[in-house]
C-alpha cells in the first residue's frame, strides 16, 4: 500500500511539474507557433515562393559534341584525316520562349503564391479555432465541476441531520434516502464533467503542444460587432484563395495564347578540321511555326477561359456561402445571447430565492427534507444551466472573431 501512495504522490508530482498555465490568447499564439497544420501551411508557402524565383526564367543552354561529314564508304572511308570536309563539332543551344509565354509563367507562379498564402491563413484559422474552443471548453468545464461539488458539499452535509431528525421523529426514516439519491445523480454528473475536463484539456494539448495546459486569465470578450464581421468578409481567406484560383486561371489563358506565338532558339557551333584545312564557326537561328492554331493552340484557349469562368463561379458560391453562413451564426448567436441572460437574471435569482425560502422553512420545521433537497438540487440545475448557455454565447464569439474576424484575432 505504501508503494501505491508513493506511486500516486510521484504521478501527481509529474502532472504538476509539466502543467502550463495559458491564458486564452497564450493558448492560440502557441497553438499557430506549434501546431503541425501551421508548421506545414508555412511550408507550403515557402515552397511557393522558391518556385516563384524560376518562373519565366530561361530554359537551361545545351551543349552539343560531335563528328560531321564522317565517311563511310570510298577511299576515305572510316578514316577521320583522309577527307577535307571530315570535322569535329562542338555546339552551343539556346532555347528562347517569346516573352508573353514568360511572363504568363511569372504570372502563375504568383497565383501559386497566392493560393499557397491563402491556404496557409486556412489552415492558421482552423488551428487558432480548434485552440480557442478547447480552451473556452476547459474553462467552462472546470466552473461546471467548480459549481457542483459546491452543491454536493452541501447534501453531504444533510444525512447526518436527517438521522437526528429520524430519532426526533420529525422526519420518516424513508425521507433520509432522497438525500442519498440526489448524491448519487449528482455524483453521475460530476463523472461527466470530470470526463469533459479531461477532453477538454487533451484537445488544448493537441493544438498547443502543451502537455498539461492550465486555464489562466480572462475569458475573451462575448461581445460582438457583428457590422465590422460583415465588412471583413472579402478579407476571408475562402474569398482569397477563390480569388487567387481566378488569378491562375486567367494566367493560365494568357499562357494558352501566348502558344500561338513563335518561340525562337539561337545556336553557335565550333568545327575543327584537319591541321592542313581551316576550322569553321556556324551560327543559326531556329523558329517555332504554330500553324495548326486551329486544332492545337484555339481549343487548349477555350477550355482555358471555361476554367476563368468555373473559377469566377467559384468564387460568388464562395461569397454567398460565407455570408448566409455569417448571418446564420448571428442569428444563433443572439439567441443564446438572450437565453443566457434570461437564465442568468430570472432562473437562476428565482432558483436561489427558492433554496434559500426552503432551506430556512426545513430548519424552522414548516418544510420536508424533500423539500429542501429539490430546491437545493433545482438551485444546481439553474445554475449549471448558466454556465451551459454562457458557455455557447463564449464559444459562439470565439468561432464568429476567427472564422468570420480579420487574422490577428
Amino acid at each position: 500500500m505504501r508503494a501505491s501512495m508513493m506511486l500516486a504522490v510521484a504521478a501527481l508530482t509529474t502532472s504538476a511539474a509539466h502543467a502550463q498555465t495559458l491564458t486564452y490568447d497564450q493558448a492560440l499564439r502557441d497553438a499557430v507557433a506549434n501546431a503541425p497544420g501551421a508548421v506545414a501551411g508555412r511550408a507550403g508557402v515557402s515552397a511557393a515562393q522558391a518556385d516563384a524565383r524560376a518562373a519565366g526564367s530561361l530554359p537551361d543552354p545545351r551543349v552539343s559534341i560531335g563528328i560531321e561529314n564522317y565517311p563511310v564508304s570510298g577511299p576515305p572511308a572510316f578514316s577521320l584525316s583522309r577527307d577535307d570536309m571530315t570535322m569535329g563539332r562542338v555546339g552551343f543551344q539556346q532555347d528562347l520562349p517569346n516573352l508573353a509565354k514568360r511572363h504568363a509563367a511569372q504570372a502563375q507562379a504568383r497565383a501559386v503564391i497566392a493560393t499557397a498564402e491563402a491556404s496557409q491563413a486556412t489552415k492558421l484559422r482552423e488551428v487558432r479555432l480548434g485552440a480557442g474552443q478547447a480552451w473556452i471548453d476547459l474553462a467552462y468545464a472546470e466552473r461546471r465541476l467548480a459549481a457542483l461539488d459546491t452543491v454536493l458539499l452541501f447534501l453531504r452535509s444533510l444525512p447526518s441531520a436527517a438521522r437526528a431528525a429520524v430519532t426526533t421523529g420529525s422526519v420518516r426514516p424513508g425521507q433520509t434516502l432522497t438525500t442519498d439519491q440526489e448524491i448519487a445523480a449528482l455524483d453521475d454528473r460530476r463523472d461527466e464533467l470530470m470526463a469533459a475536463v479531461a477532453r477538454a484539456r487533451a484537445m488544448l494539448a493537441r493544438w498547443t503542444g502543451v502537455s498539461a495546459p492550465e486555464i489562466a486569465g480572462d475569458m475573451p470578450a462575448i461581445d460582438l460587432a457583428p457590422a465590422r464581421l460583415r465588412d471583413a468578409l472579402s478579407l476571408h481567406s475562402d474569398m482569397v484563395l477563390a480569388e487567387a484560383g481566378i488569378q491562375r486561371a486567367q494566367a493560365d489563358v494568357d499562357a494558352a495564347r501566348a502558344e500561338k506565338r513563335p518561340d525562337w532558339g539561337v545556336e553557335v557551333a565550333y568545327q575543327r578540321r584537319d591541321p592542313r584545312y581551316g576550322d569553321m564557326v556556324s551560327a543559326g537561328v531556329s523558329m517555332s511555326l504554330p500553324l495548326f492554331a486551329r486544332s492545337r493552340q484555339n481549343p487548349r484557349i477555350e477550355a482555358r477561359k471555361s476554367a476563368q469562368a468555373q473559377a469566377e463561379a467559384a468564387r460568388e458560391e464562395t461569397r454567398r456561402t460565407l455570408a448566409a453562413d455569417l448571418e446564420a451564426a448571428l442569428a444563433d448567436h443572439q439567441m443564446h445571447h438572450s437565453q443566457w441572460q434570461r437564465a442568468r437574471d430570472v432562473l437562476l435569482p428565482l432558483a436561489r430565492k427558492r433554496a434559500d425560502l426552503e432551506i430556512a422553512s426545513y430548519s424552522a420545521g414548516r418544510a420536508s427534507l424533500a423539500d429542501a433537497i429539490e430546491a437545493k438540487t433545482a438551485l444546481a440545475d439553474a445554475e449549471l444551466t448558466v454556465l451551459d448557455r454562457e458557455a455557447l454565447v463564449a464559444a459562439d464569439s470565439v468561432r464568429l472573431t476567427i472564422t468570420f474576424g480579420s487574422a490577428d484575432r
